[in-house]
């Protein structure tokens, strides 16, 4: 299927993007404020999950700004003209739905999944929320105190700690290294005003995306937003949508080792280097490399560090991607007396796939353990919601689901092995979270 590039995406267009064989449809229609809504009709189901995607996270904000993308998001669900916190809660709880959040780095999502038939229900509660929230001054108050309780959880836990600790030390302080939350120092200093003019900047229909997936009607779902956008004045007009995030270049800290001390029974650590952006082309290879290395229970780190030796509970490895950046890593926690043979250990895995690659029959086991993972994902709406959203909002065209299959497929042991030799081959950074002092020496494995 041909692309559908940001600058086809005009004012009052509806296009058929994708037809699926059960009678499905992917459809886009462009409102003339420069709205998208996109939808996915999945006929056999009787659910529907309606979101609304902003193109705004942490990597928006000033270190003054920190955490005002996640500040903001739980500010919505606090009251509009038309509905307290209690009523946009209640209004889905007594249908049996679900609502919730998330925001990342580069985008925030709200969403809601109901019955079919409450599908307008969902539409106007989270178009409402999102379009017309007060952020009155008390509730920025009292939601400050949460946003920190949530810091302070967040830094309780070592895991997620040293994920942080690992994109500071790869990304420095540029906007990918900081932490989606901010600290209880920004948090501490952020003011009902900046949130607000945050809030008016950056939610604003061209910088929208609306996507619902389930047993429903295109024409329907277009109608229930533009209904709902035109109440709260917030459709606009004469505007076309902005397009993906513009690839930068990314700056980068020299590799060494990014220490937290902390008491803790275990030591943490992710050791990795930078990673492809999400529109390079490679990055199917590297997906498939990444389930060889350590997606699995049958990968070469499972086994290697956790069935062979006992070494640690949790060993896996992972890839980030952003619109002009990428992390990919390996994580284990581990006895702190135990790190040093850890990290030689990993890092000898990587070493070993730069030099050597993969086996065909990892090859394989990775090609396989993406296709199920990629189709059994999408077995509810949520997922599909998510899909069709996220690939209006970040690319340049929508895959279909075969298209990113036959792409998987035609990934070849040579594919792997240059993808490797371009990125595992890079000098690595280590990210320690555990009980150790600041001038604890990691030279001997390799790193530091």
């Amino acid at each position: 299927m041909a692309p559908h590039p940001a600058s086809r995406r005009r004012a009052g267009t509806t296009r058929t993007l994708q037809k699926h064989a059960d009678g499905g449809l992917v459809r886009r229609t462009v409102l003339p404020g420069g709205l998208r809504v996109v939808t996915e009709s999945v006929p056999t189901v009787r659910s529907v999950t309606f979101g609304i995607w902003a193109g705004v996270g942490s990597r928006d904000e000033s270190p003054r700004q920190g955490g005002c993308s996640h500040y903001l998001e739980h500010l919505l669900f606090k009251g509009t003209q038309r509905r307290s916190a209690l009523e946009i809660s209640a209004a889905l709880d007594s249908l049996g739905g679900e609502m919730n959040a998330f925001t990342t780095k580069e985008y925030t999502c709200f969403y809601a999944r109901v019955l079919d038939t409450d599908l307008p229900v969902a539409v106007d509660v989270v178009s409402d929320l999102v379009t017309s929230s007060l952020l009155l001054p008390d509730d920025v108050e009292n939601e400050r105190g949460v946003i920190l309780e949530e810091i302070a959880m967040h830094d309780d836990d070592p895991t997620d700690t040293v994920h942080d600790a690992f994109a500071e030390a790869v990304f420095g302080g540029t906007p990918l290294g900081r932490p989606v939350l901010g600290t209880a120092e920004s948090i501490e200093g952020l003011s009902r005003a900046t949130v607000a003019g945050y809030y008016r900047r950056h939610y604003e229909a061209p910088n929208l995306v609306v996507a619902a997936a389930g047993n429903l009607d295109h024409a329907t779902v277009v109608r229930l937003v533009r209904t709902a956008f035109e109440r709260a004045g917030a459709l606009g007009t004469d505007a076309d949508p902005r397009p993906p995030r513009a690839a930068g270049r990314p700056r980068h800290r020299r590799p060494g080792v990014h220490l937290v001390t902390r008491g803790t029974e275990q030591a943490n650590l992710v050791l990795g280097m930078p990673g492809l952006p999400r529109s390079d082309e490679r990055r199917f290879a590297l997906g498939v490399l990444n389930a060889a290395l350590g997606g699995g229970m049958s990968s070469r780190l499972f086994q290697e560090v956790r069935e062979k030796r006992g070494l640690a509970y949790s060993v896996y490895s992972f890839h980030a991607q952003y619109a002009d950046a990428g992390l990919f890593g390996v994580y284990a926690g581990c006895l702190p007396n135990r790190i040093d043979e850890v990290v030689e250990l990993c890092r000898d895995e990587l070493v070993k796939v730069v030099e050597h690659g993969i086996s065909a029959e990892e090859l394989a086991r990775g090609q396989g353990q993406l296709r199920g993972s990629l189709v059994l994902g999408l077995e509810d709406t949520g997922s599909r919601m998510t899909r069709i959203g996220k690939g209006e909002l970040l690319f340049d065209e929508l895959l279909s689901v075969d298209q990113v299959l036959a792409r998987i497929a035609a990934v070849t042991l040579d594919d792997v092995r240059a993808v490797a030799a371009q990125v595992l081959a890079l000098p690595p950074t280590l990210a320690v979270v555990g009980p150790f002092d600041g001038d604890r020496d990691f030279a001997a494995v390799g790193v530091g």
